[in-house]
């Protein structure tokens, strides 16, 4: 097949939305497909908007004849209008766009969600088929606009760090009383506020009142992303007198990652929103029980209480509460530790989910 893939900027962006696009296309290729990245500039939104009319973007993808078109619905602004200018091509191809939440979803004024919502419902009928990274952001998706065209759900994997698998280690071997060590926290995402950092801080300072020092807290992830919010959570975090607990590591390359996986006993990342969270599952890869937020698709990899905790979106003493309990409890970790690793040998690999949406791909060409 010879496939087009429309992304905003990089494919190699780290987050887990482009591990997924990637993922596919290094899939796609290892099957002998011709994939053709078309990458538009990042822009502001209302610019993307503007993006529709560019007749440079509409000829790249009409002149080619691609047997399908993908479409990262991140690009959606640029693409809402664009799209039915396509369909109206002679022989145009399938268009196919891979969904790993929508913008509407996320936490904003409503006043801004509802203009959100619009625009995305009207590119979402643009396209002929569906894949979505979860049946959360399926059922999200065709609560907007219906179960009218072709769709597969491709879950994302958590087998990226195979090769580093040696740095894991069974809970069983560790001592029964770790009750005075340090609980180890690991926290791995973009430092944006989407992420949640904020509300870990806060919940670990109520920590930091009621047990003294008996955690570290360990900070992976980019801080250019969002400048602003990451000084604002180093001054946070001073400012709460819990910095002292916390190590600032930046974006790091994945045998560092791995290492810290291993390192750790357990990984936070209250998101207000997650498509997926395929983060999560990786953590579960190290044996890491997961606490994360219950808004979002998070829920269909963990089980409150058995590998993980679901605690509401933007609600620190929640949050806080868990960890109180496996501060607490520390013998808990032994089970829940085993029952994160088991979660994450159950789930597919990257090779069977990119199977999946090649097959699929093929069913819409044919």
């Amino acid at each position: 097949m010879r496939i087009g893939l429309i992304i905003y900027g990089s494919l190699d962006t780290v987050s887990g939305g482009y591990l997924y696009d990637r993922k596919l296309v290094e899939y796609l290729r290892s099957c002998g497909d011709e994939v053709d990245i078309i990458s538009q500039p990042w822009r502001s939104y209302g610019q993307h908007l503007l993006q529709n009319a560019d007749f440079d973007i509409f000829s790249r993808i009409a002149v080619p004849k691609y047997d399908v078109l993908l479409q990262d619905e991140l690009n959606h602004p640029s693409l809402f209008w664009l799209n039915r200018r396509l369909s109206r091509l002679p022989n145009m191809c399938p268009i196919v766009s891979i969904v790993h939440h929508l913008r509407c979803s996320e936490q904003r004024p409503s006043w801004q969600n509802a203009i959100y919502r619009q625009i995305e419902r009207l590119y979402l009928q643009s396209v002929d088929g569906f894949v979505f990274n979860s049946l959360s952001t399926y059922k999200t998706v065709t609560a907007l606009v219906g179960e009218h065209q072709p769709c597969t759900v491709a879950y994302p994997a958590g087998d990226r760090f195979s090769a580093w698998q040696h740095f894991y280690h069974d809970a069983s071997s560790e001592p029964d009383d770790k009750q005075a060590l340090p609980l180890r926290i690991l926290f791995v995402g973009n430092l944006s506020e989407r992420k949640g950092l904020h509300v870990l801080l806060a919940a670990l300072c109520q920590l930091n009142v009621k047990m003294g020092g008996l955690w570290s807290l360990t900070v992976v992830g980019n801080s250019n992303i969002n400048d602003a919010y990451a000084k604002q959570m180093q001054s946070m975090a001073e400012g709460l007198k819990i910095n002292a607990y916390i190590t600032w590591l930046g974006e790091i390359d994945d045998a560092s990652l791995a290492q810290q996986y291993a390192n750790h006993d357990i990984f936070v990342m209250p998101s207000q929103y997650e498509g997926f969270g395929i983060v999560y599952l990786e953590a579960m890869s190290f044996g890491l029980p997961v606490i994360a937020s219950s808004a979002g698709a998070a829920h269909e990899i963990i089980s409150t209480g058995e590998n993980g905790f679901l605690v509401p979106p933007e609600n620190p003493s929640a949050l806080a509460a868990r960890l109180q309990t496996l501060l607490s409890h520390r013998s808990r970790l032994h089970a829940m530790r085993a029952a994160a690793r088991k979660r994450f040998e159950q789930h597919p690999t990257w090779a069977q989910t990119t199977a999946n949406i090649r097959q699929f791909l093929v069913e819409m060409v044919g």
